[in-house]
């Protein structure tokens, strides 16, 4: 039986390319992955669950109740501090999620494309967790500041600071270091790379609609067949439930990116190809006989 050729990172690819093994890499390393992201980031994405949960019950109560309740204090009522809540723990669930597979993804190269276990993992994770999380919040920021000034800056910005996070953990880089590297990678590169990122982005939501679909059914079922035309606190659990256990299709994007990152820095750099040369000349074997005259 022949053996699948372990996917390399280092190497230039086109457009397809990137998609095709963003898919293949999953599949090669499914169930290493899926051991990573449910240890480091199960946590966050129960506390993050659970808080929505509490937020959906809420609003849930006060639309009950909405009769005597005028305009602005339903829209003070629904931005509890559940609803901040959900937004604290969202941002610390997108971070672990992107630490802890950019980090499987450094060190299953760094292992010579070989899926790392979940100690070593861990290893990069707490390092770069905190750092990340920090990082996070002023991209976000960039972001929406982006968003709000018409969308162009918006768009402009987001290829780079999606390659941010894998320039901070493969590359070791400080703040600074990464949003400079991200855009000198996107040199030449730009239209290409945000094309494939948007594209990457929009089969993981596909994806993420479809897997989440029997909970938005089971939602709008509950509604459409109560009498009073409110959702249950069972389908809320369910459905709520449903939606983040989708989010573990967030690991297609990251692979996606980290992918990404390596066919910009192979362009500038060629780091793959002198270390595929060095690792030549290092198994090649000379044998010299002894000469006869």
């Amino acid at each position: 039986m022949k053996t699948q050729t372990r996917l390399e990172f280092k190497k230039i690819r086109e457009f397809g390319e990137v998609i095709n093994d963003t898919f293949t890499f999953i599949k090669q390393n499914f169930k290493p992955l899926l051991k990573v992201y449910f240890y480091l980031c199960g946590f966050f994405v129960l506390a993050t669950l659970i808080t929505a949960i509490m937020q959906q019950i809420g609003i849930q109560k006060i639309l009950k109740t909405s009769g005597s309740i005028q305009g602005m204090e339903i829209f003070r009522s629904m931005f509890s501090y559940q609803y901040l809540l959900v937004v604290i723990f969202s941002m610390a669930n997108f971070t672990a999620i992107n630490v802890s597979i950019f980090s499987f993804v450094a060190l299953y190269v760094e292992k010579g494309n070989v899926a790392p276990t979940v100690e070593q993992v861990w290893g990069y994770f707490k390092y770069y967790y905190f750092r990340a999380l920090i990082s996070s919040i002023i991209i976000s920021l960039l972001l929406l500041i982006g968003f709000v000034f018409c969308m162009i800056p918006f768009f402009y910005i987001f290829p780079a600071m999606s390659l941010f996070f894998p320039v901070m953990m493969i590359e070791n880089g400080s703040f600074g270091y990464s949003f400079g590297r991200s855009f000198r990678l996107l040199k030449d590169q730009w239209w290409i790379t945000a094309g494939t990122i948007i594209i990457i982005w929009v089969i993981t939501y596909a994806t993420t609609s479809f897997a989440s679909l029997p909970g938005i059914i089971l939602t709008v079922v509950s509604g459409l067949t109560s009498k009073s035309k409110e959702i249950s606190t069972l389908v809320i659990i369910i459905s709520t439930t449903i939606q983040y256990l989708c989010q573990v299709l967030l690991i297609i994007p990251v692979i996606g990116v980290s992918l990404c990152y390596f066919n910009l820095a192979e362009r500038l750099d060629n780091t793959g190809l002198m270390s595929r040369i060095d690792q030549l000349g290092e198994k090649q074997e000379f044998q010299t006989g002894k000469e006869e005259y």
